[in-house]
């Protein structure tokens, strides 16, 4: 064999190797990219509709806000809507409409003032919940609060914990408004699907 031949045949025997060897299995579970499984395997049983009910303090006054407003656009103070203004909030959700009712837990995320001609909000904010059966699950929420509507309806896009793979709806209905402080409770009443 000469010494081009031997060249080539330990060439050809060592690609054939390498390209063997990636497709060997190890024995350990293969990486991938995505893959079908099955209902059963992540826990998936019957599906559920539950109803929950709470009230929702959204506190801007005060030594102890939990919601701030955290940006603002050149606009916004002289917008009809306050166009632009972003607020960062951690509000108490409660069984009742008082403060003092059982804090059943937090509504987490931000609302932003997101319409030029009406009071319109955009929504995106986690209930996350620190009682009973949802303990340590949450809610998320996406949507358009129009806050001078008697009653106002936005999407529930899914959840974690016992409410993952979570579709539904929040109604959302003003219980009070402080004209001087600006503190609001709101009224929920949310349906969701859920596992």
């Amino acid at each position: 064999m000469s010494s081009t031949s031997a060249v080539k045949f330990t060439s050809t025997i060592v690609i054939t190797f390498f390209l063997s060897a990636t497709f060997i299995p190890s024995g350990k579970s293969q990486e991938y990219f995505a893959r079908k499984i099955s209902r059963q395997e992540i826990g998936l049983g019957r599906q559920k509709l539950s109803h929950l009910h709470f009230y929702f303090h959204d506190i801007v006054s005060g030594p102890n806000p939990t919601a701030v407003r955290v940006a603002e656009a050149a606009v916004t103070n002289s917008s009809v809507t306050n166009f632009g203004f972003v607020v960062m909030m951690d509000d108490p959700l409660t069984i009742g409409p008082e403060m003092s009712s059982k804090i059943v837990g937090r509504a987490q995320g931000i609302y932003a003032s997101a319409d030029l001609n009406n009071f319109g909000l955009l929504m995106v904010l986690n209930y996350y919940f620190t009682e009973g059966e949802f303990n340590g699950s949450t809610l998320s929420i996406l949507g358009r609060n129009a806050v001078f509507s008697g009653l106002r309806e936005m999407p529930v896009v899914g959840g974690s914990g016992v409410f993952r793979f979570a579709r539904g709806y929040a109604q959302a209905r003003t219980q009070t408004f402080d004209l001087k402080t600006g503190d609001t409770v709101v009224e929920y009443n949310v349906s969701v699907f859920h596992y």
